[in-house]
């Protein structure tokens, strides 16, 4: 859990000493394009689809997809869990069953949910890091899909196995799929939070180089303007 003794913590260490530990805590998690899916959803006439995603801290992933090119809305909350342990205190012990997870809705008619995964997979978080990532410990920091369809599920699993018969990743993907959770959204203040403190520690350590580098993998995907919840309502 970030509480503000951990960001406190982080600050006395001193940025420098943080900044050189970063690429021992973070070496599998380097950003790199891993390859498109190679089944994807079919087409429909539907317009819009949701799916919700856990890879570590929300403010990061929320960022990550807040910048993405049709994505209509992206909502920083809690899945896996009951709904009376939805809150961040609790979720934060590990014992709620509960992921820190972004809702994405989408809108199919530019972008489906495989090219959604695989900037999940190559910038979002590190999906080898078995529940954890980074500096980040724990069960709530599972790297998870929460699909809302069978169709969604069956192309995640696809997509599992073959970045792992790819070799992708130097390690394997521990990534879960969780079908059939409620997303409960999480408290205002975590909402829009990449945008809006992006000077603060963690965020300029760990987040702000996930959008270099979709900005850098993902030109064709990425917007500069993000789409806030302050914007669309959660």
């Amino acid at each position: 859990m970030r509480t503000l003794r951990t960001i406190a913590a982080i600050v006395t260490l001193g940025a420098l000493a943080w900044w050189a530990a970063a690429p021992l805590v973070k070496a599998e998690g380097t950003p790199r394009l891993v390859p498109p899916p190679a089944q994807d959803e079919s087409a429909k006439e539907a317009t819009t689809e949701t799916v919700v995603v856990a890879g570590g801290c929300f403010w990061g992933v929320q960022g990550v997809f807040q910048h993405v090119d049709g994505v209509a809305s992206a909502v920083s909350g809690y899945a896996g869990g009951a709904k009376d342990t939805a809150q961040y205190e609790q979720v934060g012990t590990g014992r709620t069953g509960h992921a820190e997870s972004v809702r994405i809705v989408y809108d199919r008619r530019r972008i489906r949910l495989g090219q959604l995964l695989q900037i999940y997979f190559s910038v979002a978080h590190d999906p080898t890091e078995l529940n954890r990532q980074g500096p980040d410990v724990g069960p709530q920091y599972r790297s998870t899909i929460f699909p809302t369809s069978d169709e969604q599920a069956r192309v995640a699993q696809a997509y599992i196995d073959q970045l792992n018969q790819a070799h992708a990743f130097d390690g394997k993907i521990v990534t879960t799929i969780e079908p059939g959770r409620a997303f409960y959204a999480a408290e205002g203040y975590h909402q829009d939070y990449l945008t809006l403190h992006p000077r603060q520690p963690y965020i300029a350590m760990f987040d702000l180089p996930k959008l270099e580098a979709l900005k850098k993998l993902f030109p064709n995907r990425y917007r500069a303007d993000p789409v806030l919840v302050a914007q669309t309502g959660m």
